[in-house]
């Protein structure tokens, strides 16, 4: 066999499902893990600084803040183990990689683990549609907030009094209804919207809203195959039990053959 052939025969065994799969959700766990770390680090400080300036007053939001961006770096390290194992498993359920190695087959663990991840993909696939809809949360808040500061710019809000323009953070329960001042508005509105940290961090928002989005994609596409490959193996192993009937009926065929002819041999 030549170098091209066998270039050609190892590209066959790469499972490119799974490799789609893989890089779409290594891509979106990144977006939504760096992105929405800076994120949160962006709604504190502006917190902070314009909305609650008492440091008692969101003392438990800057603790959950903080817990959320630890569990980012669990979910970030977990996913890219996850994706590696899923890859692994693409790789060994695939076909053309089984034709390499004849005499491949099938267990009833191997099977047992295709079933065990077909299952875990399918709970984490739940669970991130959970956190991709917790995600458009702080997205539809700032998008409120710079839908206000837009309709301040307005031909309409300049015939009145843009200080009666104003949002309220403390009617989403982000702090208390004790902390001062709780709002903005009129002209420190804008000046809070034309700062780089709200502009970062509702774009940063977005973008983890969308990689939410592909991981979800990712482990659906995950699902698809995995449930595809535990199909495959059980077929596989069907069809071993049945080439092993097979043979072993062919081998009590033969040695009743050679016994009838070693009798008829004696008899004559």
């Amino acid at each position: 066999m030549g170098c091209f052939e066998c270039c050609i025969k190892c590209l066959g065994g790469v499972p490119y499902a799974s490799l789609v799969a893989t890089i779409l959700c290594f891509s979106g766990v990144a977006l939504f893990c760096g992105c929405g770390h800076v994120a949160l680090t962006g709604t504190v400080t502006i917190l902070e600084t314009h909305f609650s300036k008492v440091t008692t007053d969101h003392a438990m939001l800057t603790d959950v803040i903080q817990l959320m961006q630890y569990v980012i770096y669990g979910i970030a390290s977990f996913f890219f183990l996850y994706g590696i194992i899923l890859l692994a498993e693409g790789f060994y359920t695939t076909s053309a990689v089984k034709e390499l190695h004849s005499e491949f087959k099938t267990t009833i663990c191997g099977r047992c683990i295709s079933g065990m991840f077909v299952f875990l993909t399918y709970i984490l696939g739940v669970a991130w549609l959970g956190v991709f809809g917790f995600s458009a949360v702080p997205v539809f808040l700032f998008y409120n907030m710079w839908s206000t500061c837009a309709t301040m710019r307005t031909t309409m809000a300049n015939l009145t009094n843009i200080d009666s323009i104003c949002v309220d953070v403390r009617q989403y329960g982000i702090i208390p209804w004790t902390a001062t001042p709780g709002k903005a508005c009129g002209s420190t509105l804008g000046d809070i919207c034309n700062t780089s940290e709200f502009y970062l961090s509702y774009h940063l928002y977005i973008v983890a809203c969308a990689g939410a989005g592909a991981t979800v994609i990712a482990l659906i596409h995950f699902l698809m195959i995995l449930s595809a490959n535990w199909a495959y193996l059980k077929d596989a192993s069907q069809m071993h039990a049945y080439q092993d009937i097979k043979m072993k009926e062919e081998r009590e065929l033969q040695d009743i053959t050679s016994r009838s002819k070693e009798c008829l041999n004696s008899y004559t």
